[in-house]
């Protein structure tokens, strides 16, 4: 389409939708009432208890009163928040709190006096006792197919989702429990898991929090030594694992002394025939037969010493994005305190579908799914391998999980959501050129109307109907959590997918609970207001230039403070005194996260402690602010930005997107070049600094955190080669070892 085509099209589009908009504008107002939407995105969502300054502390906020009543007495949300004069000069920190009312389930936790997770699955089974609760697709058959180059992969025929009722899980969770003490774990003795997510998963950690038993969880993407770190740390000398992970242990074995008892998780297709190669003396036992050992001495073995509310429920390894994964250790009541902020900030309803696929070892994913039990919501297991009807393991003719469980909840982490946003942006620009313009105009169209509070039922029908199919076609609501999402992404998913995506920020030390962001929170780029449960401390950082006293919002660290916040790190008391500390007849802990709030209470995380370089002429560069930026460039899949205070500028490994640099290429005249050719090419490598400094200037950055010199890496970074978490985290330590000569080069040139 040449350009008067364009405008020609353009122009169309305009007029066609000037008319419609005035023909359906008075019954939109009618519906949809846009001023309530808006109304409530400008609610007050966070109010000060307390100031704290050098000599004394001022309470500027009598919590007796009600939000309702603050709200009423406060109609202007800046004269309670981030207003310069209610904050004086000299204070040091400002602590704000939730100014929500409790919700029914929460409500429901407090008057049923639900106060461990065992109470709480107790709870749920006599409630929903019949109705859907785990389900795990079907696998029928894996077959050969061959692929256009000839080429022949395994794919899977899958079946239906076979589902487990609220009754029989707790059925199986108690038996298991029961097995597993018969087969010499007595209650108190940690066990760890180590599998990824699925049904088996949650009746296991079920079964352990019935019987008082700390669970140990293992991110399944470690790397051997981590694994052993861990086992070894909690005296363990049982492991619940996968028949897909079970080989791994012959070499873990080896390094794992207490290790008597390996229970894995079949397989549906293969059976473990060859125990060749595993330590002599270690038993190996299915996961059935466990539950099996507990059906037939159901009546023998009770939990002698059902779990208290300060009992150990779990010991979660971190994924370890500094040093050695640390074992955080969760209580009971960490568990359930975070239970109640996500019920009453998590719009879950008994309608819901929720489909699970982060891991479980993730304290975010765990409670998740737990809000979603708590709320009769059935979840369904999933992978990446067999998620879509594209995944690389569905065989063609077969249906994606998503498409055949039609989830309407979802858990993510903004790296899989920078990949479906560039994916949506790859398939765009391969398109025709008419459909390039109806795509780019409707997209404008409905982020015009969505900022105004009205939604678009036709253009979403019409245009973004087919981008939700990924999806399964009826998801309605994202939750993201592990890192900042990219304003960008954030939007643009939210606009292509038609549904809401309400980012939270937590930490495992925080058992994932900290803030959430609001339902009707049409802003991007803000993790929410604190939760129910959990005040946040913002406490000036000097060093950072960091203060609560800035203008016009207040800066400073995170300190969370709650019944959410772990006793400390498993068998580290040096580290626990350094991060946490109780004041105020609360636990607290030292995030090392910079974030600023906003005039309704929301907060904005703008930095980490851990990640400011101070570069030789004395700027600050944050480099996850950075990264964060240049990630949602269409060339970057990921990316590392590196700064050392003897230099004045930046340097950045880069992992390209391999279709978008192809682009690249042939934009600057080279063709016939394979992927890794091009990783080496000057000439590219020259484009591509260019390319991220002008994405970078429209982002807003500096010219001193534009890095000056990259390095195109060919290898995707994954949680298997231990340069970035389970969570998608970068392994800074890790990846700069790695790559240090690059590094050392891109310097000295």
């Amino acid at each position: 389409m040449d350009g008067v085509g364009f405008s020609l099209a353009i122009g169309a589009l305009k007029a066609l939708a000037f008319v419609y908009d005035v023909l359906t504008f008075p019954i939109y107002i009618i519906l949809q009432k846009p001023w309530r939407l808006r109304q409530l995105s400008r609610s007050i969502k966070g109010i000060i208890v307390d100031i704290e300054v050098e000599q004394s502390k001022e309470f500027i906020i009598d919590m007796k009163e009600s939000p309702n009543a603050i709200k009423n007495k406060y109609r202007d949300p800046s004269s309670v928040l981030g207003k310069a004069k209610a904050i004086q000069e000299d204070a040091k920190s400002v602590t704000y709190r939730s100014a929500v009312q409790p919700k029914e389930h929460h409500i429901t936790l407090v008057r049923e006096k639900i106060d461990t997770m065992a109470k709480m699955f107790e709870y749920c089974a006599k409630k929903y006792r019949n109705k859907r609760c785990l389900g795990t697709r079907e696998i029928l058959a894996e077959e050969d197919e061959v692929q256009p180059n000839g080429r022949v992969f395994k794919k899977f025929v899958m079946g239906d989702y076979k589902w487990k009722t609220f009754g029989e899980v707790n059925e199986l969770a108690a038996s298991f429990g029961r097995g597993l003490v018969s087969m010499g774990n007595p209650s108190g003795k940690n066990v760890a898991i180590f599998a990824e997510t699925r049904a088996e998963w949650m009746v296991a950690a079920h079964g352990f929090f019935k019987f008082n038993i700390p669970l140990v969880t293992i991110y399944a993407t470690l790397g051997d030594d981590a694994i052993a770190h861990a086992i070894n740390e909690t005296e363990v000398s049982t492991i619940i694992t996968s028949y897909e992970l079970l080989p791994k242990f012959k070499k873990i074995l080896s390094l794992t002394p207490r290790v008597q008892t390996l229970i894995y998780m079949e397989d549906q297709l293969k059976e473990l025939a060859n125990l060749d190669g595993y330590k002599e003396g270690v038993q190996i036992v299915k996961f059935t037969e466990v539950i099996a050992k507990g059906d037939d001495i159901r009546d023998k073995v009770t939990p002698s010493v059902p779990p208290t509310t300060d009992d150990i429920a779990i010991i979660m390894y971190t994924s370890g994005s500094t040093g050695v994964p640390k074992g955080v250790i969760l209580q009971q009541k960490n568990l359930i305190a975070t239970l109640k902020g996500f019920c009453d900030s998590t719009p879950i309803y008994e309608t819901d579908v929720m489909i699970g696929f982060l891991p479980l070892a993730h304290v975010f994913e765990l409670l998740v799914e737990s809000v979603c039990l708590f709320a009769g919501v059935p979840i369904g297991y999933s992978g990446p391998l067999t998620m879509t009807d594209n995944s690389n393991k569905i065989k063609r003719g077969t249906k994606g999980d998503a498409t055949v469980l039609c989830p309407t909840v979802l858990t993510s982490v903004p790296l899989i959501l920078d990949r479906i946003s560039k994916s949506i942006q790859e398939k765009v620009s391969k398109s025709g050129s008419l459909k390039k313009v109806i795509f780019k105009f409707a997209y404008e169209y409905k982020t015009a109307w969505k900022r105004r509070g009205y939604s678009t039922p036709l253009i979403d029908k019409l245009i973004f109907s087919p981008i939700t199919k990924l999806v399964g076609g009826k998801m309605r609501l994202m939750i993201a959590g592990g890192a900042p999402l990219s304003p960008d992404t954030h939007e643009q998913i939210g606009t292509c997918l038609c549904l809401r995506i309400i980012q939270g920020y937590g930490l495992t030390e925080s058992t994932s609970c900290a803030a959430v962001q609001d339902l009707y929170d049409m802003s991007f780029g803000r993790v929410g207001a604190p939760c129910t449960i959990c005040d946040i401390k913002l406490v000036s950082w000097e060093e950072g230039n960091y203060r609560v006293t800035d203008k016009p919002y207040p800066r400073g660290e995170i300190i969370l403070g709650g019944d959410n916040i772990s006793a400390g790190y498993y068998k580290l008391p040096d580290k626990t005194d350094e991060d946490f500390f109780d004041a105020d007849g609360k636990r607290w802990f030292k995030t090392g996260d910079i974030a600023e709030v906003h005039g309704d209470g929301v907060f904005k995380i703008i930095d980490r402690k851990k990640d400011l370089v101070k570069l030789q002429a004395g700027e600050y560069v944050s480099l996850g602010k950075v990264e964060a930026e240049l990630k949602t460039c269409p060339l970057v899949d990921n990316i590392c930005v590196y700064g050392e205070s003897s230099k004045d500028f930046c340097v950045a490994l880069v992992v390209p997107n391999q279709q978008n640099l192809k682009d690249l290429a042939a934009k600057i005249g080279i063709v016939n070049k394979s992927f890794e050719e091009l990783c080496v090419n000057a000439a590219i490598e020259k484009a591509m600094v260019q390319e991220l400094a002008e994405h970078g200037k429209k982002s807003k950055l500096a010219k001193f955190e534009i890095p000056a010199a990259i390095k195109l890496v060919t290898e995707v970074w994954s949680p298997d080669m231990g340069l970035v978490t389970a969570a998608f985290k970068l392994k800074r330590k890790d990846i700069q070892e790695r790559y240090k000569y690059e590094i050392n080069r891109m310097y000295a040139s």
